[in-house]
């Protein structure tokens, strides 16, 4: 078979995730989609009626929470560990000189399906892209993120080492099976950089986010371009990062599909004066002991506005949430942050 780069940063590669046996990953994706046949019609029921205004919530939205999926029922009550965090690959402890030498952990196991037929979210996919960059750029992966983080005046963000003095470091924090909020265990997870390998800050994660958002806006603001800066990335290359791709799908947000390396929703009115999707990217993030997520909600940019080069980007709202704590659940709480933002923006 061929495995692109693209189908890495899709996660449609067929490379496996931390659990081994496909037929326990096929059961869990069979229940994710019977509980999300459950939850539709009551996501759809709450949103409207948070969108309208003076609608008092009442309790026609707790039939919701009562059917939602087993693995947020799970996150959400101390004590009941979230079932990825007992596959034992989580808590490594060997140190791996490279990223090279990470690939020797799943390097010979079985594809679960052919490349492009199916998605599957998988940290050690990017363990093998993070080799593609090392390979392509001819430096070590990590001193190429460093180099990076750099440019793009991340000063916060450095490699999750345990032997390093990192200033600031939080402790993290799991609950234990009597519901105790206790020290996480001791991990080494320099098998997976790129999967979840770094150390960064609110402020930082923000700095991406607005890096990214310029990137995107950049080329619509064609009457001062000759004033901009050019974005980091081309402005095509974001557009791209944020198109969904086919066959691809989001557990943390059932309106998305998965991109490249990002969940997007598209922007989408079915019906007149009913729901409006908005265009946003997001991303949440999970490891032993600590749960964050980035969420960028683009302005709706008006030609009139554009044209008359009175503003310029970054322009929309940036959502970043770290938490020291396992398994929490972040998205919808940065979308609501998100939403309310934009929503005192236009009120001004």
């Amino acid at each position: 078979v061929t495995i692109t780069t693209r189908l890495l940063v899709s996660h449609l590669s067929g490379i496996r995730h931390y659990e081994k046996d496909i037929t326990k990953v096929k059961e869990e994706k069979e229940k994710a989609n019977r509980a999300f046949k459950l939850t539709k019609p009551y996501q759809d029921k709450e949103h409207n009626e948070e969108s309208g205004k003076g609608i008092e919530k009442t309790d026609s939205v707790k039939p919701r929470k009562e059917h939602e999926g087993e693995v947020k029922r799970r996150n959400s009550k101390p004590g009941r560990s979230y079932k990825e965090f007992e596959q034992e690959e989580y808590y490594l402890k060997e140190k791996f000189g490279s990223v090279i030498e990470s690939l020797k952990i799943f390097k010979n196991d079985p594809l679960f399906f052919k490349p492009g037929d199916q998605f599957l979210y998988s940290t050690y996919g990017f363990t093998l892209l993070s080799a593609v960059v090392e390979r392509a750029s001819g430096q070590k992966f990590t001193d190429y993120m460093l180099k990076m983080f750099r440019d793009l005046d991340m000063l916060s963000t450095v490699l999750d080492d345990n032997e390093a003095m990192i200033y600031n470091r939080a402790r993290c924090y799991v609950y234990n099976k009597k519901g105790r909020l206790v020290n996480a265990p001791y991990v080494d997870n320099s098998y997976k950089w790129a999967g979840g390998g770094f150390l960064s800050s609110v402020g930082d994660l923000l700095k991406f986010g607005n890096a990214l958002l310029y990137s995107y806006q950049a080329g619509q603001f064609k009457n001062t371009h000759s004033k901009l800066l050019p974005g980091y990335l081309k402005p095509d290359t974001v557009a791209m990062m944020w198109t969904p791709v086919p066959r691809t799908e989001v557990s943390w947000d059932r309106d998305g599909k998965y991109a490249m390396a990002w969940a997007v929703v598209e922007k989408k009115q079915q019906y007149g004066c009913c729901r409006q999707q908005r265009h946003y990217a997001s991303h949440t993030g999970g490891a032993v002991g600590a749960s964050s997520v980035l969420l960028i909600l683009p302005e709706e940019l008006h030609s009139d506005a554009i044209n008359s080069g009175l503003v310029a980007p970054p322009r929309g709202v940036i959502v970043s949430i770290i938490c020291n704590m396992q398994s929490v659940s972040l998205n919808s709480t940065a979308l609501k942050i998100a939403r309310e933002f934009d929503k005192e923006k236009w009120a001004q």
